[in-house]
């Protein structure tokens, strides 16, 4: 009899599903961000949440995406240089308005890599010594707000052109250090 009972709890116990599948903090950060992001902006444009509109509302949203966001986007196959196409992972679940982290915890076990992406830190340029920072830090910047330094070939040069966008991009940082 205690056999049979046993046997029946482990029974139960294999067949509750446990939290291995799901999503820890802080995981598949660029995924959940972007189809937040995504998901809201669908809500605002009383988009139809069919899987082809949605589909092309992904493509359209990943030519503008940047950095990792744009990994993501080749990832999925949203981008035109993508190798592979899951990108009916995203759309169809939602339409269905499925929650983003399950869209992004489907879509760790069809890729890791989707998961494993992560944002870079900001830098606080109100505070930050540009002087300080190496070369391809200085890049990041710039490439962050969509800009490039033609025949900058020196740290100054970098310097001296994020100081000169610095009042467009990060007018708090630029008041700030104007103020120092």
């Amino acid at each position: 009899m205690w056999c049979l009972s046993g046997l029946s709890v482990a029974l139960a116990l294999a067949l509750v599903p446990g939290p291995a599948g799901a999503l820890k903090e802080g995981e598949c950060e660029v995924c959940v961000t972007f189809l937040e992001k995504f998901y809201q902006q669908l809500k605002d444009n009383k988009a139809t949440f069919n899987s082809e509109d949605i589909e092309k509302e992904i493509i359209k949203s990943c030519r503008d995406a940047r950095g990792k966001e744009n990994r993501f986007c080749y990832y999925i196959g949203a981008t035109s240089d993508a190798a592979t196409k899951i990108i009916n992972e995203v759309s169809k679940p939602l339409s269905y308005h499925v929650p983003v982290e399950k869209i992004c915890e489907k879509l760790k076990k069809k890729d890791s890599q989707i998961c494993e992406l992560k944002y870079d830190k900001q830098l606080d340029l109100t505070t930050v010594d540009l002087k300080k920072l190496k070369v391809k830090d200085l890049k990041k910047i710039l490439e962050e707000w969509g800009e490039s330094c033609k025949g900058c070939a020196e740290k100054s040069d970098f310097i001296r052109k994020i100081t000169e966008l610095m009042p467009k991009y990060a007018p708090a940082a630029a008041r700030a250090r104007t103020d120092l």
